[in-house]
Formats: structure tokens, C-alpha cells, sequence
């Protein structure tokens, strides 16, 4: 270090994992003024504080790339869900569906109600809600997709059908705003009811524009069952017209008749990656959850309630106990605790590691915060993976696993300065304990905290130490011009 002059911080002693996927070593790392200012021999520093990492391995913090947080942000702006797994970024506004543009007067349509209350889509503008979570900060850092069926919610009353061509010029001018405003791409649902019915032209339109100013295109794609091949086909044809980088949303497999089929999905994947920017997330559980629908309950061995606005009551209930109480068939009570939200049992564990052990393989959680009974994938994806898979199954090594946290998503979503731990990268760290990192949340209790995570820093202030927050918020909006 040039200057052996004060530094804020000093992690010390602790087994340096860079997020590159290098092998560990020993360092110090000091801290200054919110970045890593130099890695090596804390022997001639002198710090404000310092903190003992011995037997700890020192990690950029993770990246969760799928999230659902757009209000949980401004709700619970110490996001103990994720900081407690060891969480410093969130990307939000995925699946379609983000909290700006829309001022909604009635309630929006599923899944816009799963991320939201009514009272949330109060943003005219993408830049009045970046501007909100500038001026009340979180813990973590945000970086925000502009989303489709949000677009298409703005200007259109009949989501069932395809977009006008006056449709389509006033979604192109919101999505420009957006973008303008920081917006790092446009995500889709295409998978959902209000979007369908919009043919892949229409998605294409919004995602050039992303592509003109460097953005991505996160794609729910269109069906992740007895389809899903085509769906996959359909999202690179958008992302290769447009010219944008894509992610394909928690890549799964959907329903006993599609077991095995990840080898397919992968190798399509991986040929499409030859020859455009495709990458991918997943999230470490064998159950989805989403709004209640026919189409997953269909493709489902069991279903379980997360939560229900006419059956509040039935929150954490499978759905055969509640049709069985209600008298009616589970297709019918689909529809009588709708709107709602449920867990489906539906993947195959294979697929589900075979997925995860892809080197392109990226982890997002796609938890839902405000369901009343949530996935615990919400609480436990990232230490499930550090935990279960990692030291338990041994999928992969720690090192890699970091990678797919770190410096695998700071790339594929264009975060600068992030991901990993290098001199002049921004200090957001995440102190682990190897050897007791796990998940703790369950189907049964999914919100329990994560143990093994020791230290949490976000832009160098310590967020989480000692298994509880700082109750600090440092957390930066990621703006796409700064990304």
C-alpha cells in the first residue's frame, strides 16, 4: 500500500476466496473510503477498526441476481433475509414485473400482486423510483430491471391480447425513460397471463432499446415444462435480434414428464453461448413458488399455500387440505383462494444438481418477500448451496460456488468495480465460516436465518456481524450508467 496511513477497516488473517474462482490463500484486506484499497500484509497498517477473519474465508459479497425486493426495500430496508446469507446486491424487477413505470388506481393483475401491494405502484416514472430508493437507502445495494408486463400494465387496459402498434410506441417511450433513468435492461414474463399473449416482436422492440445503451434481457422465459426447449429457443432468437446479453431466469424443468430433460436444456444453452452472451440462474430447491395457477398446480406432485387473499387462513396449507375443508376439487380451489400465492413441488433433485453444476450456472434466489409463508428459498439459497452442496454433496468447491456468486454475476449483469476483491473494487465483502455455513429456513420454518455467516460489508461498513444486523444502511443505487 503506498500510504501505511489510515485505513477504515482491516479484515485480517482471514483465507482470501477473490470470486474469480482462484484457489484461496491468506491476506489481510484494508479498506478505505468504501473500496478495497490493498490485499496483503496488515503487519504496517493502521485501521479505525479491525476485524479477526482467522479460519474465515473472505468472499466479495453475493450477488443475488433474482429477486423480487422492489418494495421489500423501502418495507425492511435491512433485508435480514438476505444479508444474513450473506447478500450485498439485489438485483430486482425480474420475471416482467418491476414497480415502475405504473401508478395503479385498482389492484394490478398477478404476478404484479405478488411483489407489491396496489399501493406500491405509485411511480410514474422509473426515475421517481430510483430517486425513492436513493433517498431512503437499504442495507444492500439495488440494481433495478425496467419490466415488461409492468410496461404493458402503463398503457394497455386488455392484457390478453398483443400490443398495438400505439401500444408498442408508448411502452418503447417508458422503457427509454427507464433505461435513461438507470434501468439495466428489461426482464420478461412471457410465462404469466398479462404477457402471454405478446408476441416475440413485441419483447424484441424494448429489448433493443436496452441493447443501444449496454443493457440486459432477463427472460422468465415462456414455459418451463413439456415447452421448455422452445421457450429457451424463443428468448435467444429475442435476445440475438435485439443484440442484447441474456439471463435466463431460475432455469429449471418442470413435471414428472420432463425429468431428465436438463441435459437437453443445457446443451442448448451452452451451444447458444458459442455464439451470443447467454448465461443463467437457478435456485437450489426442487420447489417453485409463484402465484396460484393451474399450469404449475397441473405440473405439480404437491402444492402448498404461501399465501391467499380471500383464504388468508389457509397460508402454509397444502392445497389438498384446503380443497378437502372448502369441499371443492384442488382445480377448483385454485380459483376460490385466487389471488394467491403457492409452493410447487415439482423438479427433479438430478436436474436440480445438474443445473447447479454448470460453470455458467449463477444463483438467484426468486424469493417473494411479502407472501405470508414464503419459500425458504428466500432465507436459505445461498447458504444452501455454501452448506448443502458444496461442503455436504460436494457439487463444486467453495471457490467455484463463490464465483457463481460473485464474479460470474458482476460480469454477466455488468456491475463495475464488483464481485470481486481487488485493490480499487468497491468493499462489498461477506465473511464466511466454511465449515458451518447452512441454511436454516425450511418449508416448514422459512424464515430462519442462515448460520456461518460471521461479517457482512457493504461499501465498507459492516451490516451483519455476530448473527444480527448493524442496523447500518450504506446501500447504493446501481444505476445502468454505473454499471
Amino acid at each position: 500500500m503506498a500510504q501505511a496511513a489510515s485505513l477504515d477497516l482491516a479484515i485480517v488473517g482471514g483465507d482470501i476466496v477473490d470470486g474469480t474462482g482462484a484457489s484461496r490463500y491468506r491476506g489481510d484486506v484494508g479498506v478505505r473510503d468504501g473500496r478495497i484499497v490493498d490485499i496483503g500484509s496488515a503487519a504496517s497498517w493502521r485501521a479505525a477498526a479491525t476485524i479477526d477473519a482467522r479460519g474465515l474465508a473472505v468472499c466479495p459479497g453475493f450477488i443475488d441476481v433474482h429477486t423480487h425486493d422492489d418494495q421489500a426495500l423501502f418495507d425492511d430496508p435491512l433485508l435480514p433475509a438476505k444479508v444474513s446469507q450473506g447478500v450485498t446486491t439485489v438485483i430486482a424487477g425480474n420475471c416482467g414485473v418491476s414497480l415502475a413505470p405504473l401508478v395503479a388506481s385498482a389492484p394490478p393483475p398477478s404476478p404484479l400482486t405478488e411483489v407489491a401491494d396496489t399501493s406500491a405502484f405509485r411511480f410514474a416514472t422509473f426515475s421517481a423510483y430510483l430517486d425513492a430508493l436513493e433517498a431512503a437507502p437499504a442495507a444492500v445495494n439495488a440494481a433495478c430491471f425496467v419490466g415488461h408486463t409492468t410496461l404493458r400494465a402503463a398503457v394497455m387496459e386488455d392484457l390478453s391480447r398483443p400490443a398495438s402498434q400505439d401500444e408498442r410506441r408508448a411502452m418503447a417511450a417508458k422503457c427509454e425513460e427507464a433505461l435513461a433513468a438507470g434501468a439495466i435492461g428489461v426482464s420478461s414474463g412471457l410465462f404469466y397471463p398479462p404477457a402471454f399473449a405478446a408476441p416475440a416482436e413485441e419483447v424484441t422492440a424494448l429489448v433493443t432499446l436496452a441493447a443501444r445503451v449496454g443493457g440486459v434481457y432477463a427472460a422468465h422465459i415462456r414455459d418451463e415444462s413439456d415447452g421448455v426447449e422452445e421457450a429457451i429457443d424463443e428468448a435467444v432468437a429475442i435476445a440475438r435480434a435485439a443484440g442484447a446479453p441474456l439471463v435466463i431466469s431460475h432455469h429449471k424443468v418442470s413435471g414428472a414428464r420432463n425429468f431428465g430433460r436438463s441435459r437437453a436444456t443445457l446443451a442448448k444453452i451452452a451451444h447458444a453461448a458459442t455464439c451470443h452472451c447467454v448465461g443463467f440462474d437457478v435456485y437450489p430447491y426442487a420447489a417453485s413458488s409463484t402465484m396460484l395457477n393451474e399450469k404449475s398446480w397441473s405440473a405439480a406432485t404437491k402444492t402448498l399455500i404461501t399465501w391467499s387473499q380471500p383464504h388468508p387462513e389457509f397460508a402454509g396449507v397444502e392445497l389438498s387440505v384446503a380443497a378437502a375443508q372448502l369441499g371443492l376439487s384442488e382445480r377448483e380451489a385454485l380459483a376460490a383462494l385466487s389471488p394467491g400465492g403457492g409452493v410447487y413441488f415439482m423438479m427433479d433433485e438430478d436436474d436440480v444438481r445438474r443445473i447447479l453444476s454448470a460453470s455458467a450456472a449463477m444463483i438467484g434466489s426468486d424469493g417473494v418477500p411479502n407472501n405470508v409463508r414464503p419459500h425458504p428459498r428466500l432465507w436459505g439459497s445461498f447458504t444452501r448451496v455454501l452448506g448443502h452442496y458444496v461442503r455436504d454433496v460436494k457439487l463444486f468447491s467453495f471457490e467455484e460456488a463463490v464465483r457463481r456468486m460473485t464474479g460470474l454475476p458482476a460480469s454477466q449483469f455488468r456491475l463495475r468495480d464488483r464481485g470481486v476483491l481487488a485493490p480499487g473494487a468497491i468493499a462489498d465483502i461477506t465473511i464466511v465460516d466454511p465449515q458451518t455455513v447452512a441454511d436454516r429456513a425450511t418449508f416448514a420454518e422459512p424464515t430462519l436465518p442462515s448460520s456461518g455467516i460471521a461479517h457482512v460489508i457493504v461499501r465498507g461498513t459492516p451490516i451483519w456481524t455476530g448473527g444480527a444486523s448493524t442496523g447500518a444502511r450504506p446501500g447504493a443505487v446501481i444505476r445502468r450508467a454505473a454499471a
